[in-house]
């Protein structure tokens, strides 16, 4: 039995990466064997154990067949007389498929890796010096969900390219309708995980390169093409907006529900009749329509889905609240709900941000309505809700009439604010 560290974690050390999970995996062992000396099943679809001390997990050396199109069933194939090679051989890409030696460490009952004897049969090394992005052999092709965990690392290692045979192996796939067999969840899995990457951009444009985004995503692959309004660098599309949105938000730290927002904010803009182009006009109820969509054919979680509702209505406002007077002020926090969820109402702000700064010359520039719109949500919740509504209650109003009562209470104190506030400058 010989055991070998696998996977990212041997190609983040030779990156000179911090290693956040260790993947081991066994040569020439059986289930028993393992068992015997303490290690715990826990695989379903194929043999995979716990250590008994460190919890990581230890595959047994294995090779796969796709039993059906897209990510529905593989036909997997462990034993002692699998090789090393042939489980790496499986593996998607070349900077993956190296293997370092371990050698267990008789007082803690652990294994030590050996970087100095690396196994590398498919050139991981060449191609990590080389920073390309390359499959492993043709098997490739039997997994699609290889597509989106490519276009994952292209995010995550933003200097990398794609070698052209993957390219090329990749449009195939996408010709042959591979993609559009993939189950929804898997989807949304590597989607929000390459937006949660160093440069989420670099996901769509390899899945918009190799024709993967029209199938998985056509309301967002139809922004490229799409043109910007004339005071925001006409040049550079709708498409090329959105990427440069979604790169500001990974700058901004942004998480994950806000990072799709920005994905999701200009959909409609892809649907603008052409009489309404380059202004854009109803973009926003169009947005939400389609974001809809979207969520319910990728069954997006629900917190995700709410804050981008929002910012695909409300977006245009928030933008232009620095002009709204405090009645609209208010109402605009209201149609929000930032009195009830005033975190997700910051989250929105940012998402705001993101967009407004996502544009060329405007990367550094301030967002002052997102200070302001906090500032002002800080006043009006402050107003005592529970002393007006006694007042409205004793001067014989009611149901709905309370609710104006407050309504007029918070304006007021936006006002009250807003007057005695410095004047700012409101960006594009």
């Amino acid at each position: 039995m010989k055991i070998y560290m696998v996977g990212g974690a041997v190609r983040d050390q030779l990156l000179g990466l911090q290693v956040a999970d260790h993947d081991w995996v066994v040569v020439g062992a059986t289930p028993e064997a393992l068992t015997a000396q303490g290690f715990l099943p826990v695989g379903k679809d194929f043999p995979v154990f716990l250590h008994p001390h460190t919890r990581e997990e230890y595959a047994l050396a294995r090779t796969e067949r796709n039993t059906a199109r897209g990510y529905r069933g593989f036909e997997v194939y462990a034993a002692p007389d699998v090789t090393l090679e042939q489980d790496l051989a499986r593996r998607d890409l070349t900077i993956n498929s190296i293997a370092a030696p371990a050698h267990p460490e008789s007082a803690s009952g652990t294994f030590e890796p050996d970087f100095g004897a690396l196994v590398d049969p498919y050139g991981g090394q060449r191609d990590l010096q080389a920073k390309v992005l390359r499959h492993v052999t043709d098997a490739f092709r039997e997994d699609p969900v290889r597509i989106l965990r490519l276009a994952r690392f292209a995010a995550r290692f933003a200097d990398f390219s794609v070698a052209p045979e993957t390219v090329a192996l990749m449009h195939d796939m996408v010709a042959q309708g591979e993609v559009d067999a993939l189950v929804p969840e898997r989807v949304w899995q590597e989607l929000a995980r390459g937006l949660m990457e160093k440069q989420p951009s670099r996901m769509l444009e390899v899945l918009r390169d190799c024709g993967a985004l029209a199938h998985l995503l056509p309301e967002i692959d139809r922004l490229w093409g799409v043109p910007q309004r004339a005071e925001y660098h006409p040049e550079v599309d709708t498409g090329i907006h959105l990427m440069m949105v979604l790169d500001m938000a990974a700058q901004l730290g942004a998480p994950l529900p806000v990072r799709f927002a920005c994905l999701c904010h200009d959909l409609g803009k892809g649907t603008t009749p052409a009489d309404m182009l380059p202004r854009h006009i109803g973009h926003e109820e169009r947005s939400a329509r389609l974001l809809k969509g979207v969520c319910q054919r990728l069954r997006v979680p629900v917190e995700c889905r709410e804050i981008a509702d929002v910012v695909a209505r409300e977006h245009g406002n928030i933008h232009r609240s620095s002009d709204f007077s405090p009645a609209a002020v208010v109402r605009l926090l209201e149609r929000c709900d930032a009195f009830r969820k005033p975190q997700r109402f910051a989250d929105i702000l940012l998402a705001c941000e993101c967009d407004a700064r996502g544009r060329l010359g405007l990367e550094e520039s301030p967002y002052p309505q997102r200070p302001r719109l906090l500032q002002a949500l800080s006043v009006a919740q402050a107003v005592a809700t529970d002393v007006i509504a006694a007042e409205a209650l004793a001067a014989g109003q009611s149901g709905p009439k309370i609710g104006e009562w407050i309504h007029r209470a918070r304006v007021a104190a936006v006002k009250q604010s807003t007057d005695s506030a410095p004047a700012t400058v409101a960006t594009p």
